[in-house]
């Protein structure tokens, strides 16, 4: 069947400003960051949490997460970089803007950074986790557009109408074969779709204690052990699977694992740490109504007892304290006539 329609390549991925390059490759990466953190921060006040915490928190998590997700991609790609026969100069696996982060080490390391960061804030890292989850799912969708630019981890010969030029000599091109599954497209469209199922269910269930981000690290390895197995980049195997599906499926069985040993879990998490909310912190009591019960204790200061002021004050006037007691004299004589007659 002839090809009636294709997605095609962009032209270049690589913009010059002067000297500096502009890749789009990190530029993706960069608004997929700054998106999630977004996403994080409204779930966050929403959770009763203080702004800014999320934004804090990537701060520590975005450079963990680089490294992690780059060492994870040299590690099981080692072949790529090292070796006589290797493609790439050893020197090459520093550059991370030609392409190459594995989610799993970019969510492990990311996490580490989180970690720390909670510690020093005083805060749960679980209820952080089932906070950012849907925030990571659409970040993870929108970096894969830098795949897309790059020309890579593409999958086999198609002939859709959503099926992908790629230019020929690419590493698992076929001779005479122009376009290929867009593997970055399945997986950003299934990560936007696995964003909005967490976000219903924990809009309706209220799970706590990290089980949300339990149930998107489950769901999104369903989707990577599929679309991994469309893709025909070079990767280590098997049994006859790639490693990274390998990956999904030990990962997966410890999400729904810890999903299901923290069904009970009632343990309180703190999402306004000692000293940065006070103790009291009640996000149902913004200033507005501090501010009300400051004005109305001030009120009650100044208004007591008019008899107990009027005994202590020594300046009162002493003709008038004197009329007072002839008016109720006079008003008991009054009584005692009216009673006798």
């Amino acid at each position: 069947m002839p090809l009636l329609a294709y997605i095609p390549s962009p032209s270049q991925g690589v913009w010059n400003l002067g000297p500096i390059p502009i890749r789009a490759y990190a530029l993706c990466i960069v608004l997929g960051v700054v998106v999630a953190v977004w996403i994080g921060e409204r779930r966050w006040r929403a959770r009763g949490g203080l702004p800014g915490t999320i934004t804090d928190l990537a701060v520590w998590a975005v450079p963990f997460g680089l490294v992690g997700g780059r060492l994870y991609h040299v590690i099981t790609d080692w072949q790529l970089y090292f070796g006589a026969d290797a493609p790439n100069r050893p020197i090459d696996a520093l550059y991370i803007w030609k392409g190459g982060l594995g989610i799993w080490g970019a969510v492990a390391l990311g996490a580490v950074g989180v970690w720390i960061a909670c510690r020093r804030r005083g805060i749960s890292l679980s209820a952080v986790a089932d906070v950012v989850a849907p925030g990571i799912a659409i970040g993870q969708g929108i970096g894969r557009l830098g795949n897309y630019f790059n020309q890579e981890l593409f999958g086999g010969p198609c002939d859709f109408a959503w099926c992908l030029e790629i230019d020929p000599g690419r590493p698992g091109t076929v001779p005479g074969v122009a376009t290929y599954h867009p593997t970055f497209l399945y997986e950003l469209l299934w990560d936007f779709a696995l964003a909005g199922v967490l976000i219903l269910i924990g809009s309706r269930l209220a799970l706590r204690h990290g089980r949300l981000f339990a149930l998107y690290v489950a769901g999104y390895t369903i989707g990577r052990f599929w679309i991994e197995g469309l893709r025909v980049d070079p990767a280590h195997e098997l049994l006859g699977l790639r490693l990274n599906q390998w990956t999904s499926i030990v990962i997966l069985i410890g999400a729904v694992a810890y999903f299901w040993l923290t069904r009970n879990k009632t343990t309180e998490e703190i999402v306004v740490g000692p000293g940065a909310g006070g103790e009291g912190h009640d996000p149902a009591h913004g200033p507005e109504q501090a501010e009300a019960s400051e004005v109305s204790a001030t009120d009650d200061e100044d208004s007591p007892d008019a008899s107990k002021d009027s005994a202590a004050d020594p300046d009162a006037d002493p003709d008038a304290d004197s009329a007072v007691d002839a008016d109720k004299a006079t008003s008991g004589v009054s009584g005692e006539e009216a009673g006798g007659r």
